[in-house]
């Protein structure tokens, strides 16, 4: 018999953007905001005792009201946290191979600095609205 293991596929990255995000509406007029993320992670080398960063750059897409958000608060250079799943996706690239990437299909994307005072202003609010909207049924008292 063999053993079932947890489905688990969760997925947190904070990372600063690569470029500006790409907003499109799918058929079904749902909007969709794709972006990259640079993730750093240094390290220290034992063989030769220096500090070396190694960067991964991942594709990240995100659906509904949220990529309606995103697409006027991101921009490049941006700091981000994203939590979402790991999706593969499969195309044909412009030579006409086929192609598979995998990429975040993220829930949320909270940003970590405003890129200006606008967007500062917003963003808090935005946080102060978030915290205010805890229920009373969830509080454990």
């Amino acid at each position: 018999m063999a053993v079932r293991i947890p489905e688990l596929n969760e997925v947190l990255l904070t990372g600063r953007l690569t470029r500006d995000p790409d907003t499109r509406m799918t058929q079904r007029g749902q909007t969709v905001c794709s972006f990259g993320i640079a993730v750093n992670r240094r390290y220290l080398d034992n063989a030769s005792g220096e500090w070396k960063d190694e960067v991964a750059f991942i594709s990240v897409t995100l659906f509904g009201p949220a990529a309606d958000r995103a697409k006027e608060k991101l921009r490049k250079g941006v700091p981000v946290m994203v939590e979402g799943r790991l999706t593969m996706s499969e195309f044909v690239d412009k030579n006409g191979l086929n192609r598979r990437e995998l990429r975040v299909t993220a829930r949320r994307v909270q940003i970590f600095q405003a890129s200006d005072d606008s967007m500062q202003s917003e963003s808090a609010a935005s946080e102060a609205q978030e915290a205010a909207e805890v229920a009373e049924d969830d509080v454990p008292f």
